[in-house]
C-alpha cells in the first residue's frame, strides 16, 4: 500500500498506528516523528522563510482574496507517488492543502480519506477512519482506548482543584483566540478557557478582550512556532495584569488534530496543577 498524507496530523496518525512504512510522500510542513524528514515533499508554501506574524497574515489574506492559498500542491510529484490512499483535510485552507485541490487524472483512483475533526472526539473518529483505510482497525481501536485512558487519568488528578482562568492565543498579530479542540484541552487539564468555546473556530480578537477576560495564565501557541519564539512574541504584546504568560509549541500539541493533542492536555495540566500532574517528557513551556 502506498499512502500520501496532505496534512501533518494524518502523518502522525499513520506513524502512531505503526504504518509509517506505507507513507511515500508528505507535506513540506511534516516534521514529526523525525523519520518523516526523509520522505519526498509534494507541497510548498509561498510564505517567505522568517516572515513575521503580521507578514504571514497579510500573505494569507491576500491569497484568500484572490481565491488562492499560500499552500500549493505539486501535482506531478503526487502522480509520481502513485498513491493507493490519500489522507487529507477539509477544515482549513490556510494550514494545509485541502482535498478539493487534488488534480484529476491520476494513474489510479486512490482511496480518499477526509479528515474533519474540530473536537477531540472528532480526532478519535479520524484516527479510526485512517485505521480502516490502512487495514489497521484493531491498532486504531487500541490507540483510541489508550488516549481516552490518559485523558481520564488527567481528569481524575485535577478533579476538585481550583481552575485557573486561561487565555489561549492561536496567533499574535493580529490576535486570534484558540478554537476548535483547545478549549476542551484546557477544560480537561483543569482550567477555564476565558476566550474560546469548544468546537468553534478561532476568531480575531482585540488586546482589550484579553485584558478584560482577566486571565491568570496566558498561553501563546501560534502554529509553526516553537515555545521560545512564541514566548518572545507574546512578551512583546505587553503585560496582562498579573497573568503568567507562557509560550508553547503550537504545532506539536495544539494546532494539529492528531494523537499529540493528548500530550497537549497533559502539558497544560502540568502547568495548571504542577503538584498533581507531572511534566510531559519533551514538552516545554517558556515563560515570556
Amino acid at each position: 500500500m502506498r499512502v500520501v498524507s496532505l496534512v501533518p496530523a494524518a502523518t502522525e496518525m499513520v506513524y502512531a498506528l505503526g504504518a509509517g512504512g506505507a507513507l511515500v510522500a508528505v507535506t513540506h510542513d511534516d516534521d514529526y516523528p523525525p523519520a518523516v524528514r526523509t520522505l519526498p515533499r509534494i507541497t510548498r508554501t509561498t510564505i517567505p522563510a522568517g516572515a513575521s506574524a503580521r507578514e504571514i497574515d497579510v500573505h494569507v489574506r491576500e491569497a484568500g482574496a484572490r481565491g488562492e492559498s499560500t499552500f500549493h500542491l505539486d501535482s506531478d510529484a503526487l502522480r509520481e507517488a502513485r498513491p493507493d490512499v490519500i489522507l487529507g483535510q477539509t477544515l482549513c485552507a490556510v494550514c494545509a492543502v485541502t482535498l478539493d485541490r487534488l488534480p484529476r487524472g491520476l494513474e489510479r483512483e486512490p482511496v480518499i480519506v477526509r479528515l474533519s475533526a474540530s473536537t477531540i472526539e472528532g480526532m478519535f473518529e479520524d484516527l479510526r477512519q485512517v485505521g480502516a483505510a490502512l487495514g489497521r482497525e484493531d491498532a486504531a481501536d487500541r490507540l483510541v482506548k489508550d488516549l481516552h485512558e490518559r485523558l481520564i487519568a488527567v481528569t481524575r488528578r485535577v478533579d476538585g482543584l481550583p481552575r485557573p482562568r486561561v487565555a489561549c492565543l492561536e496567533w499574535l498579530d493580529p490576535l486570534f483566540n484558540a478554537g476548535h479542540w483547545v478549549p476542551e484541552q484546557v477544560r480537561i487539564a483543569g482550567g477555564e478557557d476565558v476566550l474560546g468555546t469548544p468546537g468553534e473556530r478561532s476568531r480575531v480578537i482585540g488586546w482589550d478582550d484579553v485584558v478584560t477576560a482577566c486571565p491568570e495564565i496566558v498561553i501563546a501557541m501560534p502554529c509553526g512556532w516553537d515555545a521560545p519564539r512564541a514566548a518572545r512574541e507574546a512578551e512583546a504584546l505587553g503585560p496582562v495584569g498579573g497573568a503568567r504568560v507562557l509560550g508553547v509549541d503550537g504545532a506539536a500539541y495544539f494546532s494539529r488534530p492528531g494523537p499529540r493533542l493528548v500530550d497537549g492536555v497533559e502539558l497544560l495540566a502540568s502547568l495548571f496543577h504542577p503538584d498533581a500532574v507531572g511534566a510531559v517528557p519533551g514538552a516545554v513551556a517558556v515563560r515570556a
